[in-house]
């Protein structure tokens, strides 16, 4: 009786236990792996299907478990700082811990195809946003006034992104802010949904991202701007753009988003254009606030 009671105990303990699984997304990551002797997959895709049948027979047992991406080079940067041998169960072992406390999905029964996409958003995300943090933290004091730049500018990009929201009027919207800096290229979407009434939902995490990389872009002096997609009820979707020049956003014309939309970007080829799709030039987003600007 008492081997009976200690057994489901045992198996009760064992559904409460969270579990974190390190996942190499993509072949270069799986292949960087390979140099260890103790890692035994030789094909990416079949480390994934187990990876899949591992998850899958967890949570058929009531296991509760997060996934999140593995990476090789922070890894070998781990084992070294703990003094882990990084070719060894045990040194993955203690990344693995290490990774749950960063960004990750939780398993929710989907295949990893599909879990994938969302991991490695947020994973992206995360990183984007802590360098952003970092900057903003690192540019400094303004030389003539004193004031903190990076908390300046966190000011002058959420008043910037509430003039972006009510310029863009009602529909969904989808915006993008690029930011280079010191061959670093910065990314952030929003997505909000605006009423006629001057409602808007939106996400507060990815408008929080949004709002820091822009402000890095400020802070910085960095090269960079914004696009406006809009798709609205019985008309084309729409497109415009800014470009950020010191604390600004400069409205782009017409022509400027067209050429814009239709130049790669790595190459400096054209593209045609996308059908359906108007390019428009951006409203001007009004004066400077003094209020949030040194």
């Amino acid at each position: 009786m008492a081997h009976t009671e200690s057994a489901t105990m045992r198996r009760t303990l064992r559904r409460e236990v969270v579990g974190t699984i390190g996942l190499l997304a993509d072949e270069e990551d799986f292949a960087a792996m390979r140099r260890y002797r103790t890692f035994t997959f030789d094909d990416h895709s079949t480390y994934l299907s187990e990876m899949d049948r591992l998850l899958r027979a967890r949570d058929a047992g009531g296991s509760h478990t997060t996934v999140a991406l593995f990476d090789p080079t922070e890894y070998a940067d781990f084992c070294a700082d703990e003094g882990l041998n990084a070719d060894s169960p045990r040194g993955r072992m203690r990344f693995t811990a290490h990774l749950a406390a960063g960004p990750a999905v939780a398993y929710d029964g989907r295949p990893l195809r599909h879990l994938l996409p969302e991991l490695v958003d947020i994973t992206v995300r995360q990183s984007t946003w802590e360098y952003a943090q970092a900057l903003l933290a690192e540019v400094g004091e303004c030389a003539d006034c004193g004031e903190d730049i990076g908390r300046a500018a966190l000011a002058r990009a959420a008043f910037l992104v509430t003039r972006l929201l009510r310029a863009a009027g009602p529909g969904a919207h989808h915006l993008v802010c690029s930011v280079a800096h010191d061959g670093h290229h910065l990314l952030s979407a929003l997505h909000a949904h605006a009423t006629a009434d001057g409602r808007v939902d939106l996400d507060e995490d990815e408008a929080a991202d949004f709002t820091t990389v822009l402000a890095a872009g400020i802070a910085t002096a960095g090269a960079g701007g914004v696009v406006l997609r809009t798709a609205r009820e019985d008309t084309a979707e729409a497109v415009c753009g800014w470009r950020l020049k010191s604390d600004r956003l400069v409205p782009l014309t017409e022509a400027e988003v067209f050429d814009a939309y239709c130049t790669d970007a790595r190459t400096g080829d054209l593209i045609s254009p996308e059908s359906g799709l108007d390019y428009r030039a951006a409203p001007d987003l009004g004066p400077l606030d003094p209020g949030t600007s040194h």
